[in-house]
């Protein structure tokens, strides 16, 4: 099944000339812009969003703050300033429990936290605070390769933010994995609007202050925008829209990113409007550059396209929509951004060659709802340029190719072009199990051109799932591919899910099987359940599936729902399939690594045979295997 990209009416090239043309006649001024990147992620990398909106916007001649708040959150959570101010929070929150105590018995978990906070001395604090500043240490030096340092490193973080999550309780902070939970549900509007609220439970109010407001207080921009990639980071972004808008009611807020775009058809009718003024669905560049020309000339936002807006009479969708030319995009913008403080020992920078999918059949798959067009590619020579720019440029090596799924004349010729070029760099990127790329050649080229690390769609190792999904691979295609990579020295992920529909648990276990009769060439996977997306082919067309989607109405901002199948494996029984999977399956498989960007680094520095020093040992580590479960 192809994408429909019907999202609008389509404006021409020459259309949103002629309205950039008019708007800078007509802007007045220059802008100054900030744009954030909010919390909840890993800060191993920048997000692209915000280079990419950076690079057009001063090409536009406009001012652009550009703050990855979410790397500086986690910077400041794991500093002296920060958890002095966990050991001030202490009594307020004891005083709070025992406020309850005199309402209600309290809870054995409100009774363990009555304990645990009467051991967070001062003396433990000042612990932390030493400990934290050597993680932070270990994980942006040389010590990063040594993996018992790492480790440790990584544990002193999650025993970090297990005691800021004390003083916040009921919130609960991890990182890693990327687990914050506010104890409210980010998919229903009201609930969302709770939490903003909630001085006790929510930090971002607090990050707010200490990170937010005094860049706006300083800089003073017209414009403030939020990319908003991921559903949890709702909390984060309507915290700061409601709190700009509370604090600086003259600025613009406009936010943007995925999540938004999933989340186009609900937005006009949500509350949660009252706390941006605009919002742009699908490619940002173009709509972003003339909504800021727009709101400097004080004009209608009706003919910026792929926007969402209000005004005096209501809230307003953009009848046009644009989809970029990747031709005259300029490479992303990084300057602004504090390379030197995320969380990995050298710069890794993403890069986009194209938009959209070059396959765009999955059955499962709703990528292609972030585009009003189809699949799109800068020419090899462009994409070389600007990696040898942005590689001379920042001083980066190490480079992560965000494209979805890269193809397979495109990939011949990247490898291709950066051994000509001798680009000196190392590189990873996602792809499909492609029959046109079973030859030695091809790997060898990628080997020699610096690609360390691949992630691949497994999806399923069944023929007639696969089929079902529209894969157009087979486990013979697989099992080459992974042979390939794995003698070229590359390392190779496979994501894969149970429980699509149609699925039997005998398939689900087939699945399972191939893995394990190819170990000796699978390095590591990814691994969940299947989600019935809001906006993927499977939750359009039921009938063809034999779906039955339960959509709950107070949940407004529900972006997958329950199901039931007329055939195959129900949510519980693929839910079940995954738990034994996780309990039996490759102990290969269970690294003391697995956020993805640290495997990418180290077997850039070691290659395969650090393989079994990554590999999962009881005696090193405190706590659990990690889990499989969508962790890379």
């Amino acid at each position: 099944m192809r994408i429909e990209y019907s999202k609008g009416e389509r404006a021409s090239k020459e259309l949103i000339m002629l309205q950039r043309e008019a708007s800078e006649a007509t802007s007045g001024r220059k802008m100054k812009v900030l744009l954030i990147y909010p919390p909840d992620w890993f800060p191993s990398e920048p997000y692209l969003s915000l280079p990419s909106l950076t690079a057009v916007l001063r090409q536009a001649g406009h001012t652009v703050i550009q703050k990855d708040i979410n790397l500086e959150m986690w910077d400041w959570y794991f500093s002296e300033d920060f958890l002095k101010k966990v050991l001030r929070r202490v009594p307020p929150q004891l005083d709070r429990l025992r406020k309850l105590s005199k309402k209600r018995d309290l809870s054995a978990e409100e009774m363990d936290l009555q304990l645990s906070l009467c051991d967070l001395t001062r003396q433990r604090i000042d612990e932390l605070i030493k400990k934290a500043e050597m993680a932070k240490a270990i994980i942006r030096g040389e010590t990063f390769y040594d993996i018992d340092r790492l480790e440790w490193a990584i544990q002193v973080f999650r025993e970090v933010t297990s005691v800021i999550s004390m003083v916040y309780a009921p919130a609960r902070i991890c990182m890693p994995p990327m687990e914050t939970d506010l104890s409210y549900k980010v998919f229903v509007s009201s609930e969302v609007m709770e939490a903003v609220n909630d001085t006790q439970v929510n930090v971002y109010r607090d990050v707010f202050e200490h990170l937010v407001k005094p860049v706006i207080e300083q800089e003073q921009p017209d414009v403030v925008g939020i990319s908003i990639v991921l559903q949890q980071q709702m909390f984060s972004s309507m915290t700061f829209c409601a709190l700009i808008k509370q604090h600086f009611p003259h600025i613009h807020v406009t936010i943007g990113g995925n999540t938004v775009t999933r989340l186009r058809d609900v937005l006009p009718q949500s509350p949660l409007f009252q706390y941006f003024d605009s919002a742009v669905v699908y490619e940002g560049e173009t709509a972003f550059v003339q909504l800021v020309s727009a709101v400097g000339a004080k004009r209608s936002l009706s003919d910026v396209p792929n926007t969402i807006y209000k005004d005096a009479t209501g809230v307003h969708t953009s009848a046009t929509s644009y989809a970029e030319d990747l031709a005259t995009l300029p490479p992303p913008d990084f300057d602004g951004l504090p390379l030197d403080k995320y969380f990995v020992p050298t710069k890794i920078l993403p890069y986009l060659a194209t938009r959209g999918c070059y396959w765009g059949r999955c059955e499962f798959c709703d990528h292609g709802e972030g585009y009003t067009a189809g699949y799109r590619s800068k020419k090899i020579q462009d994409i070389l340029a600007d990696i040898t720019y942005l590689r001379d440029k920042y001083g980066a090596k190490q480079f992560h190719f965000t494209d979805e799924s890269y193809p397979p004349a495109l990939f011949r010729k990247l490898a291709r072009g950066l051994i000509e070029s001798q680009m000196g760099i190392v590189w990873t990127t996602h792809m499909r199990f492609e029959k046109s790329l079973l030859d030695d050649q091809v790997w060898q080229d990628a080997k020699e051109s610096g690609c360390k690390y691949l992630h691949f769609g497994y999806e399923s190792g069944n023929e007639r799932v696969l089929k079902l999904m529209d894969k157009a691979t087979t486990t013979e295609i697989m099992t080459k591919h992974l042979q390939l990579t794995a003698d070229a020295g590359i390392w190779n992920h496979c994501m894969g899910f149970f429980g699509f529909p149609g699925e039997t648990k005998e398939e689900a276990w087939q699945s399972v099987q191939f893995l394990e009769q190819n170990k000796d060439y699978v390095h590591s996977l990814g691994f969940g359940t299947f989600d019935l997306g809001r906006h993927n082919p499977v939750a359009k067309h039921p009938d063809k599936w034999g779906v039955t989607a339960y959509k709950n109405p107070e949940w407004d901002l529900a972006l997958d729902y329950y199901y039931t199948v007329k055939d195959g494996m129900s949510i519980e029984e693929a839910e079940r399939v995954f738990q034994e999977f996780e309990r039996k399956h490759n102990p290969g498989w269970d690294l003391r690594l697995f956020i993805r960007e640290y495997i990418f680094l180290y077997i850039a520095r070691f290659g395969l045979q650090k393989l079994p020093d990554l590999q999962y040992q009881a005696a090193k580590i405190v706590g659990a295997a990690p889990s499989l479960a969508g962790k890379m």
